[in-house]
């Protein structure tokens, strides 16, 4: 029983096995002679197409082949079989593909035909399958690379391999005729690195087109990536003469101009600065900082020597930051006597300009004209007579000492400016009624010819005055009050008899 049943086993065992060998068997033939090649022809007859596969249209991706070549198709099998021959063999060849695995590529000419045929093992579902997605993926690059407007092109060995429509466009704008020509005149680097060019073209019509160039190594082969940059060039030449012309204007004026950038970097300057400061030309156009700048100018002592410089130099950023808010101004005082005045002004982008001026012409004659006033007024307060000058506008403008002793006035103290008519009415609270004051104040006011003329006072306390009006310069006038000798200066009149 236990036999019977092993030998049953062991049957159905032998059985199932013989089974799968067999089906095996027929699955290894069946993928066997399933591996049949398919092969794609293309006939020329005196180099040009005549004849194909229907499936040879795929290679150059168009409709016929009517007038193709053998030149175009190696353009197009060049990826796959790059030792194919310029010119058309006439012997039979051989070409396998470094590109798919199993391809080759036979021709065999006959007299004036020369076959072509291309073969490749049949692909099982999943290769065609990503070949399909692979070629959806090609096709939506191309399409991208096609339609971005900005020149993209492939080189190998310094031969243009590839290139995009925006750069076949702009080689057409530019009279490039021959199909391996590039219009780009790129130096690339030995070592093979990412390179950025600005390159200028011309096109036909003489217009000028700037490019930034990318280029970028791939492989053996190099992709170049153009932008156009128009704009900016405009934009630096317009920049570049709006500076030419600044420096044309500043030429010619004599307050020193030196602007900084906001790296603090000198980077306009005119010919005033350089007298001003005596700073060597050389210097100036090397863009030193404005530490170096000031640090220059004090080794040349045409600044003041601070007490402290080092402690100056910190604050040197605090003068920026105060020129920067238009807040900077200074008067330098030089050891040669000289006197600058130095202003901090902001410019765009962080920029400050510092304008320096020489005032020391300016400051003698403030101080002369200063002198001489002094000198004048001391002389005026040495006089008896009380003296009072009004504007044209009946401001007034000067007093000496006896006229501020007799009507107790004191301009300079005064919280506002003191007209003809203020001074009317304290003349009069301190003289005996007088028709004169309406008229001193219609002389002190007329824009009209004048002429001197005086009159005679007399003061509340009895003293009497000789009242001189004179016309001076400049529309001003002058009104001088001068005791009278010999007059009866003793008798007193009170404030009754007065309103009397």
């Amino acid at each position: 029983m236990v036999l019977a049943i092993g030998a049953g086993g062991g049957a159905a065992a032998f059985a199932a096995l013989f089974v799968y060998l067999v089906s095996k068997r027929r699955e290894d033939a069946r993928l066997r002679f399933g591996r049949r090649q398919i092969d794609t022809v293309i006939l020329f007859r005196n180099g040009v197409v005549i004849d194909h596969t229907p499936d040879a249209l795929h290679l150059f991706d168009r409709s016929n082949l009517h007038g193709v070549t053998w030149q175009d198709l190696r353009a197009h099998l060049l990826p796959g079989f790059p030792q194919l021959p310029a010119d058309p063999p006439d012997v039979e060849r051989t070409w396998s593909s470094e590109l798919l695995a199993d391809a080759r590529l036979d021709a065999v000419p006959s007299g004036r035909n020369l076959r072509v045929s291309l073969s490749t093992p049949h692909s099982g579902p999943a290769l065609l399958f990503r070949a399909a997605v692979l070629d959806a993926d090609h096709q939506m690059m191309r399409q991208i690379c096609d339609n971005t407007p900005y020149p993209i092109w492939q080189t190998e060995d310094g031969a243009l391999t590839w290139a995009n429509e925006a750069f076949e466009t702009l080689k057409a704008d530019t009279g490039a005729v021959d199909e391996d020509e590039c219009p780009f005149d790129l130096p690339l680097p030995i070592k093979r690195t990412v390179q950025t060019d600005r390159v200028s073209l011309r096109t036909r019509t003489g217009e000028a087109l700037w490019y930034e160039v990318i280029s970028r190594p791939v492989g053996t082969s190099w992709l170049h990536y153009a932008s156009s940059i128009n704009n900016l060039v405009e934009a630096e030449m317009a920049q570049r003469n709006f500076v030419q012309t600044l420096t044309k204007t500043f030429a010619h004026l004599p307050i020193g101009l030196a602007v900084f950038d906001r790296d603090r970097r000198l980077v306009l300057f005119n010919p005033a600065l350089v007298d001003l400061t005596h700073l060597p030309v050389d210097f100036l156009s090397a863009k030193p900082n404005l530490l170096s700048f000031f640090d220059h100018m004090r080794e040349n002592r045409m600044m003041p020597e601070p007490k402290n410089y080092n402690t100056w130099r910190e604050k040197i950023y605090d003068v920026v930051s105060a020129a920067r808010e238009d807040r900077y101004a200074e008067t330098w005082n030089l050891p040669s006597g000289l006197t600058y005045k130095i202003t901090g002004r902001p410019h765009p982008d962080g920029a400050v300009a510092f304008l320096i001026e020489d005032i020391s012409a300016e400051i003698s004659l403030t101080r002369r004209f200063r002198s001489e006033l002094e000198m004048t007024q001391s002389v005026l307060d040495r006089f008896d007579d009380a003296v009072a000058v009004f504007s044209r506008l009946g401001v007034l403008t000067f007093t000496n000492a006896a006229y501020r002793d007799r009507w107790n006035c004191d301009p300079d103290s005064a919280f506002a400016e003191i007209t003809i008519v203020d001074a009317t009415k304290d003349w009069s609270a301190g003289c005996l009624p007088s028709p004169i004051w309406s008229e001193i104040r219609d002389f002190v006011l007329t824009l009209r010819e004048r002429a001197c003329w005086d009159a005679e006072l007399v003061t509340t306390d009895g003293e009497h005055l000789h009242c001189a009006v004179e016309p001076v310069s400049s529309g001003a006038t002058m009104v001088r009050f001068s005791h009278v000798a010999g007059a009866p200066a003793s008798l007193k009149i009170s404030e009754a008899a007065m309103r009397d």
